[in-house]
Protein backbone atom coordinates (compact mmCIF):
# COMPACT_ATOMS: atom_id res chain seq x y z
CA UNK A 1 0.00 0.00 0.00
CA UNK A 2 3.06 2.48 0.94
CA UNK A 3 4.49 1.43 -2.72
CA UNK A 4 1.33 2.21 -4.33
CA UNK A 5 0.65 5.35 -2.57
CA UNK A 6 3.66 6.46 -3.54
CA UNK A 7 3.57 5.75 -7.22
CA UNK A 8 -0.04 7.69 -6.87
CA UNK A 9 1.37 10.77 -5.36
CA UNK A 10 4.49 11.07 -7.61
CA UNK A 11 2.24 10.57 -10.70
CA UNK A 12 -0.14 13.31 -9.57
CA UNK A 13 2.70 15.35 -8.90
CA UNK A 14 4.51 15.37 -12.10
CA UNK A 15 0.87 15.19 -13.70
CA UNK A 16 0.70 18.97 -12.05
CA UNK A 17 3.62 19.81 -14.12
CA UNK A 18 2.20 18.43 -17.17
CA UNK A 19 -1.33 18.90 -17.44
CA UNK A 20 -3.91 17.40 -14.52
CA UNK A 21 -5.49 15.23 -16.92
CA UNK A 22 -2.57 13.13 -17.90
CA UNK A 23 -2.76 11.81 -14.01
CA UNK A 24 -3.27 8.45 -13.96
CA UNK A 25 -6.97 7.99 -11.81
CA UNK A 26 -8.01 10.92 -14.43
CA UNK A 27 -6.53 9.12 -17.61
CA UNK A 28 -7.45 5.69 -16.63
CA UNK A 29 -11.35 6.62 -15.46
CA UNK A 30 -11.76 8.48 -18.99
CA UNK A 31 -10.69 5.37 -20.81
CA UNK A 32 -13.08 3.41 -18.62
CA UNK A 33 -15.70 5.95 -19.58
CA UNK A 34 -15.03 6.12 -23.25
CA UNK A 35 -15.65 2.15 -23.24
CA UNK A 36 -18.42 1.85 -21.03
CA UNK A 37 -21.97 1.05 -22.66
CA UNK A 38 -24.26 3.72 -22.94
CA UNK A 39 -26.71 1.59 -20.35
CA UNK A 40 -23.87 1.68 -17.78
CA UNK A 41 -23.20 5.33 -18.52
CA UNK A 42 -27.31 5.64 -17.79
CA UNK A 43 -27.16 4.04 -14.94
CA UNK A 44 -24.64 5.50 -12.99
CA UNK A 45 -25.89 9.01 -13.95
CA UNK A 46 -29.50 7.78 -13.18
CA UNK A 47 -27.99 6.31 -9.44
CA UNK A 48 -25.58 8.31 -8.93
CA UNK A 49 -26.44 11.92 -10.59
CA UNK A 50 -23.42 14.32 -10.73
CA UNK A 51 -21.33 12.38 -8.02
CA UNK A 52 -21.15 9.91 -10.84
CA UNK A 53 -17.46 11.06 -11.87
CA UNK A 54 -16.30 10.65 -7.47
CA UNK A 55 -17.62 7.00 -7.85
CA UNK A 56 -16.06 6.12 -10.88
CA UNK A 57 -12.63 7.86 -9.04
CA UNK A 58 -13.31 6.07 -5.51
CA UNK A 59 -13.90 2.79 -7.52
CA UNK A 60 -10.59 3.17 -9.59
CA UNK A 61 -8.57 3.45 -5.96
CA UNK A 62 -10.26 0.75 -4.71
CA UNK A 63 -9.14 -1.18 -7.59
CA UNK A 64 -5.30 -0.17 -7.44
CA UNK A 65 -5.22 -0.71 -3.69
CA UNK A 66 -5.84 -4.36 -4.18
CA UNK A 67 -3.89 -4.51 -7.17
CA UNK A 68 -1.33 -2.98 -4.74
CA UNK A 69 -2.13 -5.73 -1.89
CA UNK A 70 -2.06 -8.27 -4.08
CA UNK A 71 1.80 -7.34 -5.42
CA UNK A 72 2.71 -6.92 -2.15
CA UNK A 73 1.78 -10.57 -1.18
CA UNK A 74 4.30 -11.58 -4.28
CA UNK A 75 6.99 -8.96 -3.87
CA UNK A 76 7.22 -10.88 -0.68
CA UNK A 77 8.20 -14.17 -2.59
CA UNK A 78 9.42 -12.77 -5.25
CA UNK A 79 10.60 -9.30 -5.01
CA UNK A 80 11.64 -8.68 -8.86
CA UNK A 81 8.18 -9.86 -10.29
CA UNK A 82 6.46 -7.53 -7.40
CA UNK A 83 8.09 -4.85 -8.62
CA UNK A 84 7.39 -5.50 -12.19
CA UNK A 85 3.77 -5.49 -11.74
CA UNK A 86 4.03 -1.84 -10.23
CA UNK A 87 6.07 -1.30 -13.77
CA UNK A 88 3.01 -2.65 -15.75
CA UNK A 89 0.80 -0.61 -13.99
CA UNK A 90 2.59 2.58 -15.19
CA UNK A 91 2.35 1.12 -18.96
CA UNK A 92 -1.41 0.81 -18.46
CA UNK A 93 -1.92 4.32 -17.33
CA UNK A 94 0.18 5.43 -20.00
CA UNK A 95 -1.46 3.71 -22.97
CA UNK A 96 -4.72 5.18 -21.55
CA UNK A 97 -3.31 9.00 -21.06
CA UNK A 98 -1.65 8.96 -24.36
CA UNK A 99 -4.87 7.39 -25.95
CA UNK A 100 -7.09 10.02 -24.76
CA UNK A 101 -8.44 12.68 -27.74
CA UNK A 102 -7.37 15.30 -25.86
CA UNK A 103 -3.69 13.96 -25.42
CA UNK A 104 -0.97 16.33 -26.34
CA UNK A 105 1.58 13.83 -26.78
CA UNK A 106 3.93 11.43 -25.16
CA UNK A 107 4.33 13.54 -22.49
CA UNK A 108 0.97 12.77 -21.05
CA UNK A 109 2.26 9.02 -20.69
CA UNK A 110 5.01 10.91 -17.88
CA UNK A 111 3.42 10.97 -14.93
CA UNK A 112 2.30 7.41 -14.90
CA UNK A 113 5.77 6.31 -16.08
CA UNK A 114 7.51 8.54 -13.13
CA UNK A 115 4.91 7.00 -10.31
CA UNK A 116 5.47 3.49 -11.34
CA UNK A 117 9.02 4.10 -11.59
CA UNK A 118 9.50 5.44 -8.03
CA UNK A 119 6.41 2.69 -6.85
CA UNK A 120 8.46 -0.27 -7.54
CA UNK A 121 11.55 1.12 -6.17
CA UNK A 122 9.88 1.73 -3.12
CA UNK A 123 8.36 -1.80 -2.88
CA UNK A 124 11.68 -3.19 -3.93
CA UNK A 125 13.36 -1.43 -1.13
CA UNK A 126 10.86 -2.14 1.67
CA UNK A 127 10.61 -6.03 0.34
CA UNK A 128 14.39 -5.97 1.23
CA UNK A 129 13.95 -4.67 4.83
CA UNK A 130 11.70 -7.80 5.42
CA UNK A 131 14.58 -10.17 4.42
CA UNK A 132 17.17 -11.34 7.62
CA UNK A 133 20.55 -9.48 7.53
CA UNK A 134 23.49 -11.40 6.69
CA UNK A 135 24.18 -14.49 4.38
CA UNK A 136 20.50 -16.10 4.79
CA UNK A 137 18.42 -16.99 2.16
CA UNK A 138 18.08 -14.10 0.13
CA UNK A 139 14.87 -15.21 -1.90
CA UNK A 140 13.10 -16.27 1.77
CA UNK A 141 11.22 -14.21 4.02
CA UNK A 142 11.76 -14.58 7.63
CA UNK A 143 9.40 -15.23 9.80
CA UNK A 144 8.81 -12.66 12.55
CA UNK A 145 11.62 -12.61 14.83
CA UNK A 146 14.14 -14.28 12.30
CA UNK A 147 16.41 -11.09 12.21
CA UNK A 148 14.96 -9.08 9.82
CA UNK A 149 15.54 -5.62 9.61
CA UNK A 150 13.09 -3.77 11.77
CA UNK A 151 14.37 -1.01 12.64
CA UNK A 152 15.71 -0.37 8.35
CA UNK A 153 11.77 -1.20 7.13
CA UNK A 154 10.20 1.61 10.23
CA UNK A 155 12.56 4.34 8.60
CA UNK A 156 12.05 3.08 4.87
CA UNK A 157 8.47 2.95 5.27
CA UNK A 158 8.18 6.22 7.26
CA UNK A 159 9.89 8.23 4.33
CA UNK A 160 8.25 6.62 2.14
CA UNK A 161 5.55 8.12 3.45
CA UNK A 162 6.41 11.21 3.84
CA UNK A 163 7.96 11.53 0.58
CA UNK A 164 4.52 10.52 -0.92
CA UNK A 165 2.62 13.11 1.19
CA UNK A 166 5.16 15.67 -0.14
CA UNK A 167 4.28 15.03 -3.34
CA UNK A 168 0.57 14.84 -3.59
CA UNK A 169 1.22 18.31 -1.75
CA UNK A 170 3.38 19.40 -4.86
CA UNK A 171 1.07 17.76 -7.22
CA UNK A 172 -1.77 19.76 -5.85
CA UNK A 173 -0.11 23.08 -6.09
CA UNK A 174 1.42 22.63 -9.27
CA UNK A 175 -1.90 21.78 -10.89
CA UNK A 176 -3.35 24.88 -9.01
CA UNK A 177 -0.98 26.82 -10.56
CA UNK A 178 -1.68 25.74 -14.11
CA UNK A 179 -5.10 26.76 -13.83
CA UNK A 180 -4.59 30.35 -11.99
CA UNK A 181 -4.41 32.08 -15.27
CA UNK A 182 -7.67 30.57 -16.37
CA UNK A 183 -8.95 31.86 -13.12
CA UNK A 184 -7.59 34.93 -13.48
CA UNK A 185 -8.66 35.74 -17.18
CA UNK A 186 -12.34 34.67 -15.34
CA UNK A 187 -11.94 36.84 -12.46
CA UNK A 188 -11.07 40.12 -14.81
CA UNK A 189 -13.46 39.57 -17.22
CA UNK A 190 -16.49 41.62 -17.58
CA UNK A 191 -19.07 41.34 -20.12
CA UNK A 192 -19.92 44.08 -22.22
CA UNK A 193 -23.66 45.52 -21.95
CA UNK A 194 -25.65 43.06 -24.65
CA UNK A 195 -26.88 44.93 -27.42
CA UNK A 196 -30.38 42.97 -27.56
CA UNK A 197 -31.48 42.86 -23.39
CA UNK A 198 -33.73 39.80 -22.60
CA UNK A 199 -36.62 40.70 -21.56
CA UNK A 200 -37.62 41.43 -17.74
CA UNK A 201 -39.13 37.72 -16.80
CA UNK A 202 -42.49 38.21 -16.74
CA UNK A 203 -44.88 38.45 -13.71
CA UNK A 204 -46.12 35.27 -12.22
CA UNK A 205 -43.49 33.38 -14.23
CA UNK A 206 -42.36 32.35 -11.00
CA UNK A 207 -44.72 30.81 -8.69
CA UNK A 208 -44.26 31.43 -4.97
CA UNK A 209 -45.01 27.67 -3.93
CA UNK A 210 -42.73 25.94 -1.20
CA UNK A 211 -41.30 22.80 -3.38
CA UNK A 212 -41.12 24.04 -6.65
CA UNK A 213 -37.80 24.57 -8.49
CA UNK A 214 -37.05 28.42 -9.21
CA UNK A 215 -37.72 29.98 -12.39
CA UNK A 216 -34.04 31.15 -12.84
CA UNK A 217 -31.94 28.03 -11.34
CA UNK A 218 -28.68 29.07 -9.90
CA UNK A 219 -25.58 28.39 -10.84
CA UNK A 220 -24.50 26.58 -8.25
CA UNK A 221 -27.56 24.00 -8.81
CA UNK A 222 -27.68 23.83 -12.39
CA UNK A 223 -27.12 20.18 -13.15
CA UNK A 224 -23.69 18.98 -14.74
CA UNK A 225 -23.68 16.10 -17.29
CA UNK A 226 -20.57 15.79 -19.63
CA UNK A 227 -17.58 13.23 -19.34
CA UNK A 228 -14.82 15.32 -17.94
CA UNK A 229 -13.28 13.89 -14.62
CA UNK A 230 -10.72 17.10 -14.50
CA UNK A 231 -12.89 20.10 -15.01
CA UNK A 232 -11.10 22.05 -17.81
CA UNK A 233 -9.77 25.53 -16.62
CA UNK A 234 -8.97 27.50 -20.04
CA UNK A 235 -7.38 30.80 -20.23
CA UNK A 236 -9.97 33.17 -21.88
CA UNK A 237 -6.58 35.30 -23.34
CA UNK A 238 -4.85 32.34 -24.93
CA UNK A 239 -8.50 30.59 -25.94
CA UNK A 240 -9.25 30.04 -30.12
CA UNK A 241 -12.30 29.05 -31.86
CA UNK A 242 -11.33 27.62 -35.23
CA UNK A 243 -14.32 27.72 -37.61
CA UNK A 244 -14.27 25.68 -41.13
CA UNK A 245 -15.43 22.56 -43.10
CA UNK A 246 -18.01 22.29 -45.97
CA UNK A 247 -19.72 25.01 -47.17
CA UNK A 248 -17.13 27.68 -45.39
CA UNK A 249 -15.90 30.19 -47.55
CA UNK A 250 -13.63 31.46 -45.32
CA UNK A 251 -12.18 29.29 -42.45
CA UNK A 252 -11.51 31.54 -39.85
CA UNK A 253 -9.80 31.34 -35.94
CA UNK A 254 -11.52 33.52 -33.38
CA UNK A 255 -9.86 34.71 -29.86
CA UNK A 256 -12.45 35.42 -26.94
CA UNK A 257 -11.91 39.46 -27.68
CA UNK A 258 -13.01 39.19 -31.56
CA UNK A 259 -16.19 36.92 -29.36
CA UNK A 260 -16.55 40.59 -27.33
CA UNK A 261 -16.33 42.87 -29.69
CA UNK A 262 -19.13 41.20 -32.29
CA UNK A 263 -23.06 42.20 -30.47
CA UNK A 264 -23.92 40.33 -27.96
CA UNK A 265 -26.96 39.16 -27.22
CA UNK A 266 -29.21 38.16 -24.09
CA UNK A 267 -31.78 35.26 -23.88
CA UNK A 268 -33.43 33.01 -20.87
CA UNK A 269 -32.85 29.31 -22.27
CA UNK A 270 -33.75 26.01 -20.87
CA UNK A 271 -31.53 23.38 -21.27
CA UNK A 272 -32.13 19.31 -20.88
CA UNK A 273 -29.83 16.90 -20.61
CA UNK A 274 -30.60 13.52 -22.45
CA UNK A 275 -29.97 11.38 -19.54
CA UNK A 276 -33.11 13.01 -17.72
CA UNK A 277 -35.83 10.17 -16.51
CA UNK A 278 -38.94 11.01 -16.58
CA UNK A 279 -39.64 13.16 -13.54
CA UNK A 280 -35.47 14.32 -13.14
CA UNK A 281 -33.38 16.53 -12.23
CA UNK A 282 -31.66 17.02 -15.57
CA UNK A 283 -32.95 20.06 -16.32
CA UNK A 284 -32.31 24.03 -15.59
CA UNK A 285 -33.30 27.55 -16.67
CA UNK A 286 -30.70 30.40 -16.90
CA UNK A 287 -30.32 33.45 -18.47
CA UNK A 288 -27.58 33.57 -21.20
CA UNK A 289 -25.08 36.01 -23.04
CA UNK A 290 -23.49 35.01 -25.99
CA UNK A 291 -23.38 35.36 -29.78
CA UNK A 292 -26.02 34.25 -32.27
CA UNK A 293 -23.87 31.19 -33.46
CA UNK A 294 -26.25 31.77 -37.02
CA UNK A 295 -24.93 35.34 -38.12
CA UNK A 296 -20.98 33.75 -37.58
CA UNK A 297 -22.15 30.96 -39.86
CA UNK A 298 -23.85 33.06 -42.39
CA UNK A 299 -20.77 35.84 -42.50
CA UNK A 300 -18.71 32.76 -43.45
CA UNK A 301 -20.51 31.62 -46.20
CA UNK A 302 -22.84 28.92 -44.30
CA UNK A 303 -25.95 27.82 -45.77
CA UNK A 304 -28.29 25.29 -44.41
CA UNK A 305 -29.18 22.64 -46.30
CA UNK A 306 -32.53 23.95 -47.01
CA UNK A 307 -30.95 26.83 -48.83
CA UNK A 308 -28.66 24.50 -50.78
CA UNK A 309 -25.49 24.18 -48.43
CA UNK A 310 -23.48 21.23 -48.65
CA UNK A 311 -23.17 20.31 -44.75
CA UNK A 312 -26.11 19.24 -42.66
CA UNK A 313 -24.30 18.41 -39.49
CA UNK A 314 -21.85 20.96 -37.57
CA UNK A 315 -19.45 18.81 -35.49
CA UNK A 316 -18.32 21.06 -32.01
CA UNK A 317 -15.13 19.90 -30.75
CA UNK A 318 -14.21 20.60 -26.91
CA UNK A 319 -10.63 20.59 -25.29
CA UNK A 320 -11.01 17.72 -23.70
CA UNK A 321 -11.50 15.87 -26.47
CA UNK A 322 -15.41 15.65 -26.56
CA UNK A 323 -16.94 15.89 -30.06
CA UNK A 324 -21.04 16.94 -30.67
CA UNK A 325 -23.03 16.88 -33.27
CA UNK A 326 -25.82 19.54 -34.09
CA UNK A 327 -28.20 19.78 -37.50
CA UNK A 328 -26.70 22.97 -39.29
CA UNK A 329 -30.45 23.07 -40.09
CA UNK A 330 -31.84 23.48 -36.80
CA UNK A 331 -28.67 26.06 -35.70
CA UNK A 332 -29.63 28.32 -38.57
CA UNK A 333 -33.49 28.09 -38.39
CA UNK A 334 -33.61 31.43 -36.63
CA UNK A 335 -33.45 30.21 -32.97
CA UNK A 336 -31.19 31.51 -30.49
CA UNK A 337 -28.28 28.98 -31.02
CA UNK A 338 -25.57 30.83 -28.96
CA UNK A 339 -22.04 30.72 -28.38
CA UNK A 340 -22.82 31.20 -24.80
CA UNK A 341 -19.82 33.39 -22.44
CA UNK A 342 -21.96 34.35 -19.65
CA UNK A 343 -24.72 32.43 -17.41
CA UNK A 344 -27.02 34.52 -15.18
CA UNK A 345 -25.28 37.36 -15.34
CA UNK A 346 -21.80 36.47 -14.64
CA UNK A 347 -18.66 34.77 -17.05
CA UNK A 348 -19.84 31.29 -17.60
CA UNK A 349 -18.36 28.79 -14.40
CA UNK A 350 -15.75 26.58 -15.22
CA UNK A 351 -18.06 23.63 -14.88
CA UNK A 352 -20.44 25.37 -17.46
CA UNK A 353 -17.90 25.66 -20.27
CA UNK A 354 -16.23 29.11 -19.48
CA UNK A 355 -14.71 30.55 -21.31
CA UNK A 356 -17.34 29.74 -24.58
CA UNK A 357 -20.01 27.12 -25.00
CA UNK A 358 -22.92 26.45 -27.54
CA UNK A 359 -25.95 26.71 -26.77
CA UNK A 360 -29.28 25.94 -28.77
CA UNK A 361 -33.01 25.82 -27.14
CA UNK A 362 -35.07 22.65 -28.21
CA UNK A 363 -32.23 20.22 -28.97
CA UNK A 364 -31.11 17.79 -26.19
CA UNK A 365 -27.20 19.13 -24.73
CA UNK A 366 -25.74 15.78 -26.04
CA UNK A 367 -26.84 17.02 -30.16
CA UNK A 368 -26.20 20.90 -28.78
CA UNK A 369 -24.58 21.99 -26.02
CA UNK A 370 -20.92 21.43 -26.56
CA UNK A 371 -19.16 23.13 -23.47
CA UNK A 372 -15.27 24.30 -23.55
CA UNK A 373 -15.55 24.61 -27.20
CA UNK A 374 -12.47 25.08 -29.27
CA UNK A 375 -13.44 23.67 -33.07
CA UNK A 376 -16.15 23.88 -35.20
CA UNK A 377 -16.38 21.86 -38.26
CA UNK A 378 -19.53 22.03 -40.85
CA UNK A 379 -19.46 18.13 -42.30
CA UNK A 380 -22.24 15.82 -43.05
CA UNK A 381 -24.07 13.58 -40.62
CA UNK A 382 -23.24 10.79 -42.88
CA UNK A 383 -19.59 11.62 -43.14
CA UNK A 384 -18.66 12.03 -39.50
CA UNK A 385 -20.36 9.86 -36.06
CA UNK A 386 -19.64 12.23 -32.81
CA UNK A 387 -18.79 11.01 -29.59
CA UNK A 388 -21.88 10.06 -28.49
CA UNK A 389 -23.49 8.33 -31.59
CA UNK A 390 -20.31 6.17 -31.85
CA UNK A 391 -22.25 4.85 -28.77
CA UNK A 392 -25.60 4.18 -29.98
CA UNK A 393 -27.65 7.55 -28.98
CA UNK A 394 -29.38 9.60 -31.88
CA UNK A 395 -28.21 11.34 -34.43
CA UNK A 396 -30.45 13.88 -34.06
CA UNK A 397 -32.44 14.85 -30.89
CA UNK A 398 -34.84 17.36 -30.27
CA UNK A 399 -36.33 18.09 -26.70
CA UNK A 400 -39.88 15.62 -25.83
CA UNK A 401 -42.54 17.30 -24.47
CA UNK A 402 -42.43 16.90 -20.59
CA UNK A 403 -43.90 17.85 -17.32
CA UNK A 404 -42.94 17.22 -13.42
CA UNK A 405 -43.92 17.40 -9.98
CA UNK A 406 -42.02 19.23 -7.98
CA UNK A 407 -44.65 19.17 -5.05
CA UNK A 408 -45.78 17.19 -3.23
CA UNK A 409 -42.93 14.59 -2.80
CA UNK A 410 -43.21 11.11 -3.84
CA UNK A 411 -44.17 9.31 -0.36
CA UNK A 412 -45.37 12.22 1.37
CA UNK A 413 -47.82 12.74 3.59
CA UNK A 414 -50.11 15.78 3.38
CA UNK A 415 -52.82 16.81 5.57
CA UNK A 416 -56.40 16.31 4.63
CA UNK A 417 -57.76 20.12 2.80
CA UNK A 418 -56.15 21.43 0.06
CA UNK A 419 -52.76 20.71 -0.91
CA UNK A 420 -51.04 22.54 -3.94
CA UNK A 421 -49.76 20.02 -6.50
CA UNK A 422 -46.67 22.35 -8.79
CA UNK A 423 -44.34 21.74 -10.72
CA UNK A 424 -42.87 22.56 -14.05
CA UNK A 425 -43.32 21.72 -17.47
CA UNK A 426 -41.30 22.10 -20.83
CA UNK A 427 -41.07 22.04 -24.46
CA UNK A 428 -38.29 23.96 -25.67
CA UNK A 429 -39.05 26.19 -28.73
CA UNK A 430 -42.51 24.96 -29.13
CA UNK A 431 -43.72 26.00 -25.91
CA UNK A 432 -46.01 24.63 -23.01
CA UNK A 433 -50.17 25.27 -24.31
CA UNK A 434 -51.40 23.24 -21.41
CA UNK A 435 -50.72 21.07 -18.14
CA UNK A 436 -53.27 18.90 -16.42
CA UNK A 437 -53.44 17.03 -13.77
CA UNK A 438 -55.08 13.41 -12.97
CA UNK A 439 -55.82 12.17 -9.00
CA UNK A 440 -55.60 8.67 -9.40
CA UNK A 441 -58.09 7.14 -12.82
CA UNK A 442 -59.99 9.96 -12.18
CA UNK A 443 -60.60 12.58 -15.00
CA UNK A 444 -57.86 14.80 -16.03
CA UNK A 445 -58.17 18.36 -15.04
CA UNK A 446 -56.33 21.35 -15.94
CA UNK A 447 -53.58 22.98 -14.01
CA UNK A 448 -52.98 26.89 -13.82
CA UNK A 449 -50.07 27.97 -15.76
CA UNK A 450 -47.52 30.75 -15.07
CA UNK A 451 -46.99 33.31 -16.88
CA UNK A 452 -44.97 32.44 -20.36
CA UNK A 453 -41.51 33.77 -20.51
CA UNK A 454 -41.09 32.24 -24.07
CA UNK A 455 -41.22 29.43 -25.53
CA UNK A 456 -37.50 28.01 -24.70
CA UNK A 457 -37.78 28.27 -20.99
CA UNK A 458 -39.88 26.06 -19.01
CA UNK A 459 -43.36 26.78 -17.07
CA UNK A 460 -44.26 26.74 -14.18
CA UNK A 461 -48.09 24.95 -13.35
CA UNK A 462 -49.89 24.67 -9.99
CA UNK A 463 -53.24 22.90 -9.03
CA UNK A 464 -55.05 22.90 -5.79
CA UNK A 465 -56.55 19.48 -5.05
CA UNK A 466 -59.01 18.58 -2.41
CA UNK A 467 -57.43 16.04 -1.03
CA UNK A 468 -59.38 13.27 0.95
CA UNK A 469 -57.56 10.71 3.80
CA UNK A 470 -55.90 7.41 2.20
CA UNK A 471 -53.35 6.52 -0.92
CA UNK A 472 -53.38 8.31 -4.03
CA UNK A 473 -51.63 8.75 -7.24
CA UNK A 474 -50.98 11.75 -8.78
CA UNK A 475 -50.18 12.22 -12.65
CA UNK A 476 -49.30 15.54 -14.81
CA UNK A 477 -49.01 15.56 -19.01
CA UNK A 478 -48.56 18.82 -20.53
CA UNK A 479 -49.51 19.43 -24.20
CA UNK A 480 -47.06 22.11 -25.99
CA UNK A 481 -47.83 24.75 -28.63
CA UNK A 482 -47.93 22.46 -31.70
CA UNK A 483 -50.93 20.79 -30.35
CA UNK A 484 -48.94 17.30 -29.09
CA UNK A 485 -50.14 15.86 -25.81
CA UNK A 486 -47.50 14.49 -23.63
CA UNK A 487 -47.01 10.76 -24.71
CA UNK A 488 -47.77 7.81 -21.81
CA UNK A 489 -45.13 5.81 -23.23
CA UNK A 490 -42.46 5.43 -21.20
CA UNK A 491 -39.17 4.65 -23.04
CA UNK A 492 -35.86 5.27 -21.42
CA UNK A 493 -33.54 7.79 -21.89
CA UNK A 494 -31.74 6.02 -24.43
CA UNK A 495 -31.52 6.60 -28.04
CA UNK A 496 -33.08 9.85 -27.85
CA UNK A 497 -34.41 11.17 -24.45
CA UNK A 498 -36.84 9.26 -22.18
CA UNK A 499 -41.15 9.86 -22.58
CA UNK A 500 -43.23 9.00 -20.08
CA UNK A 501 -45.87 10.38 -17.43
CA UNK A 502 -44.42 11.43 -14.64
CA UNK A 503 -46.80 10.20 -11.23
CA UNK A 504 -45.88 10.50 -7.47
CA UNK A 505 -47.80 8.59 -4.74
CA UNK A 506 -48.76 10.04 -1.70
CA UNK A 507 -50.32 9.55 1.62
CA UNK A 508 -53.38 11.60 2.93
CA UNK A 509 -53.39 11.72 6.95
Amino acid sequence: MLAGLAALAVAEAVAGGVRPQAGPVVAVGGAAIDRTPAAVKDWAIRHFGTNDKLFLQLGILAVLALFALALGIVALRFRRTGAAGVLLFGVVGALAATGRPDSTGIADALPSVAGAVVGAVVLYVLVGRLRPRGPADQDAVAPPGAGWDRRGFVIAAGAAAVGSAGAGLLGRSLSGAGGRDAVASRRNLVLPVPASRARAVPKGAGLRIPGVSPFVTPNGDFYRVDTALVVPKVDATTWRLRVHGQGVRRPVTLTFDDLLRRELVERDITLTCVSNEVGGPYVGNARWIGVQLADLLAELGVKPPSAGGPADQLVARSVDGMTIGSPVEDVMDGRDALLALGMNGEPLPFAHGFPVRMVVPGLYGFVSACKWIKDIELTTFDAYDPYWVKRGWARRAPIKTESRIDTPKPFARPKTGTVMVAGVAWAQHRGIDKVEVRVDDGPWQEARLAAEDTRDTWRQWSFPWRATKGGHTLTVRATDRTGAVQTDRRTKTIPDGASGWHSVVVTVD
